[in-house]
């Protein structure tokens, strides 16, 4: 199991220490990149994903409600202790809640379970942006504007997926195959440019890193077993909620605390604890999923 779990964690590991390296070394500007996944590659990853003929959004309603179960529940069950400690709402229960659901957690569950885990992982990734993009600009700034919603590709990309899945079409394989070669790009991406995001931060607030470190994963797990009574969930579905609820900040959070100017810093260090204290986190919650599923 050991080598099972090195299998999957080493290939991840690698592909953002490469990142890493190479943003320290060059000191590239990723935001052309960024965009691109954002804009392109990750809605075609999506929207190929949901419109499939064999994977019919209404086969994932459960795991979908799961994981917005998981993303909420984790700012409330951390609120008291925000309240105890007095630390900033702001800055520090959204990357409590919003995840890395698509640079870490998209590859990190497909490489664990195959190619039967992407859509689940796609439907994860969709329910935590959109909470992300409502509750978590709700949080920060106090106002809702549904126009930067609908106007997402990676948004308009699940409206037609879904849409396309409940009418039961196929896809041609003329569009097929280049929508899935556009996708392909995504997952790699992701990681490599969470490598070079990672040099642009700094450990100023390492002690709330620390602190976040544990409760990220804590605060979600802590939601996801609930889940695993209430809801009809398959194995497999249990395996990537519990994997999903594990996982640390999503870089994300950095990005959109920079827009706002909300204590930036303070969230850098929090993201970079987070993802650092997951290489610690994943191999355990992988050995754990194993054990309880019989794997």
């Amino acid at each position: 199991m050991l080598v099972e779990i090195l299998q999957i964690m080493v290939p991840i590991v690698a592909v953002v220490a490469i990142g890493l390296l190479y943003g320290r070394r060059h000191k590239p500007d990723i935001s052309a990149a960024n965009h691109m996944n954002t804009a392109i590659f990750a809605p075609a990853l999506i929207f190929s994903v949901l419109a499939s003929t064999d994977s019919a959004i209404q086969n994932y309603l459960n795991i979908t409600l799961a994981g917005g179960f998981v993303v909420l529940g984790s700012g409330l069950v951390l609120l008291p202790l925000v309240w105890l400690l007095k630390i900033d709402l702001r800055s520090f229960l959204p990357p409590m809640m919003f995840n890395n659901a698509g640079n870490l957690g998209l590859p990190l569950l497909v490489l664990a379970f195959g190619e039967q885990a992407m859509p689940l992982a796609v439907c994860l990734l969709i329910i935590e942006m959109l909470l992300h993009f409502t509750v978590g600009i709700v949080l920060l700034t106090g106002r809702f504007d549904p126009k930067q919603i609908l106007t997402m590709p990676i948004i308009q990309a699940t409206i037609l997926g879904v849409a396309w899945s409940t009418m039961g079409w196929s896809l041609p394989e003329v569009v097929a195959i280049p929508l899935e070669m556009l996708g392909q790009i995504s997952i790699p991406l992701m990681l490599f440019t969470l490598g070079v995001r990672l040099t642009e931060v700094d450990l100023s607030d390492w002690k709330l890193g620390v602190l976040g470190a544990i409760a990220c994963p804590l605060s979600g797990i802590v939601c996801a077993l609930p889940m695993l009574w209430l809801l009809p969930l398959s194995p497999l579905e249990q395996a990537c909620l519990l994997l999903f609820a594990s996982l640390p900040p999503a870089v994300l959070n950095f990005i959109v605390a920079e827009q706002y100017q909300v204590a930036p810093k303070r969230v850098a260090s929090i993201v970079l604890i987070g993802n650092l204290g997951s290489l610690l986190v994943m191999p355990l919650m992988l050995y754990w999923v194993w054990i309880v599923n019989g794997s």
